[in-house]
């Protein structure tokens, strides 16, 4: 029997608007940050022999073709150059190194609520990549990309919950000129999210201007160097063991500038590193170490993170397979890594081999990122919107994508034991006192908005409700959310006074909104 007396009625309406409310923070039931490293795929014994040959590899075989630059700073800070051209690094000064390394680091937000705080196995999902098409999901379409695309990306992410930094993923092809399209990437992020951004700069030179425009967005060149909401994605090695002697310069001067940098190793498993996981685990920790003793010879104590980003490869072609178990292996191996050096880390999952958001591409997106997670991965760079193993991103894929990492960090937060959870006292009093089912208790009410995650996208509805409902499709309900945020201003819109001085100085290829 139903009780619907006016007391009654008027709890359980009361209940409901609780539920509705937004939670606070600590009591989301996944959130940025949230500690992970309950999977290791490596044992004790294995993690110590990888960490002994990438010591060994660096100190027998070393690196090559070390800008001028780097070759003061290197050999100053004790390596060895060759006669063969090749920087050598002695075990001792990559242990030095390791110890004197930060062992943690903030990631700042334009918003200081999406600072990231990298440390130990805290775990955040994001964009990255450098896609050159956009894939229009409902014409089933590749094209290429766009300042304006990527704009669109950094709007899309800045509502998504679970989308905690945007590293770009998509190349302006519609900017010839290489230096207007570095500071229009960085302008179109920044100008879209308020969380953290991740760019690249092409050539050197480049950094200067896009500083420029940074300390005019942050208040001054004090205050950037305060909060630093940019970071370098530095492709310093060309594996395998080879400097990039141009990406290399530009690490030096982001360096000096106090933009955080991301050491990123992506050697391809079979191609340009060792075909078996622990060899490209290998090559990747040996590469990352040599890039952390760069770091810190040209400043002691500059944010780095940790990038090993190996990639997997399909032998049979020779195409890459972002999307594969291998891959998932690779970046979980390599997350393990980090937590043994006790150092900021991040790598790539989430990525899609598939060309469209279709059921091949939720597999291979939720596969990676789940394992991510649960290997204690800080920073999961390319968690949602890549596809055609980082040829093409998906605005659409990305918003459904906030669902499938709402799910890996459910995962991530794991199963909590104490006394409310074990529920002796719920089960008794329910079996021997209730109805004899946990429906509607005030503890199952209660916890159902910090414990459980609700997609905002996927479709949990009986077959005859979905009938009912025109049998809504996916990707069709993704567009229409897309759209419903790119019609409106976004938030981290600049304020009209500095982006009219930014245009002023800058040739800013994106419209006014």
């Amino acid at each position: 029997m139903n009780d619907q007396s006016p007391s009654r009625s008027g709890g359980r309406a009361a209940r409901r608007a609780a539920r509705a409310a937004p939670l606070a923070d600590h009591l989301r039931p996944v959130r940025p940050g949230l500690s992970g490293g309950r999977y290791n795929p490596l044992t004790d014994a294995d993690v110590l022999r990888i960490h002994k040959a990438a010591l060994e590899a660096l100190e027998t075989i070393g690196l090559a073709d070390a800008p001028d630059s780097g070759i003061a700073y290197l050999t100053g800070a004790g390596a060895i150059l060759g006669d063969d051209g090749r920087i050598r690094f002695p075990r001792a000064l990559v242990e030095d190194t390791i110890a004197r390394a930060n062992r943690s680091l903030t990631l700042h937000g334009r918003d200081p609520a999406h600072d990231l705080e990298l440390s130990g196995s805290r775990v955040h999902y994001g964009t990255a990549g450098a896609a050159v098409h956009l894939v229009e999901a409902n014409g089933r379409e590749y094209r290429e990309s766009t300042v304006q695309d990527l704009h669109d990306a950094a709007r899309i992410c800045d509502v998504l919950d679970n989308l905690h930094f945007v590293q770009r993923p998509m190349v302006c092809r519609d900017i010839v000129d290489n230096l207007e399209m570095d500071y229009n990437s960085v302008y179109a992020c920044v100008s879209g999210t308020t969380k953290h951004v991740g760019t690249s700069f092409y050539e050197p030179h480049h950094v200067a201007p896009a500083m420029e425009m940074l300390h005019m967005i942050a208040g001054g060149e004090d205050k950037w160097r305060e909060r630093p909401f940019v970071s370098n994605s530095n492709c310093f090695v060309v594996p395998p063991m080879k400097f990039a002697t141009e990406s290399c310069l530009v690490m030096e001067e982001c360096i000096k500038y106090g933009m955080p940098v991301l050491l990123l190793s992506a050697g391809m498993s079979g191609a340009t590193a060792p075909s078996t996981i622990a060899g490209a685990i290998v090559q990747a920790v040996a590469e990352c170490l040599a890039g952390l003793v760069y770091v810190n010879a040209v400043k002691p104590g500059a944010p780095a993170i940790f990038g090993t980003w190996p990639f997997g490869l399909d032998l049979r072609t020779g195409a890459m397979t972002g999307g594969s178990g291998e891959q998932a292996l690779l970046t979980a191996g390599c997350a393990q890594m980090h937590r043994f050096y006790d150092l900021p880390g991040g790598a790539a999952a989430g990525i899609a081999d598939s060309k469209l958001p279709d059921m091949q591409a939720g597999w291979e997106q939720m596969c990676s990122n789940v394992m991510a997670g649960l290997s204690g991965l800080n920073m999961v760079y390319e968690a949602a919107g890549m596809h055609a193993s980082l040829l093409g991103f998906c605005h659409e894929s990305l918003i459904m994508g906030d669902d499938i990492i709402g799910q890996a960090l459910r995962c991530v937060r794991g199963i909590e034991v104490n006394d409310e959870t074990l529920a002796l006292d719920q089960i008794a009093d329910v079996t021997m006192n209730g109805p004899g089912h946990y429906l509607g208790t005030e503890q199952t009410l209660s916890r159902m908005q910090t414990d459980c995650v609700y997609p905002s996208m996927g479709d949990r509805t009986s077959p005859k409700e979905w009938a009912e409902l025109d049998k809504p499709d996916l990707v069709e309900k993704a567009t229409r959310r897309k759209e419903e945020i790119l019609a409106t201003r976004p938030t981290a819109s600049l304020d009209l006074t500095l982006d009219a001085a930014i245009r002023a100085k800058f040739n800013i290829h994106l419209p006014v909104f």
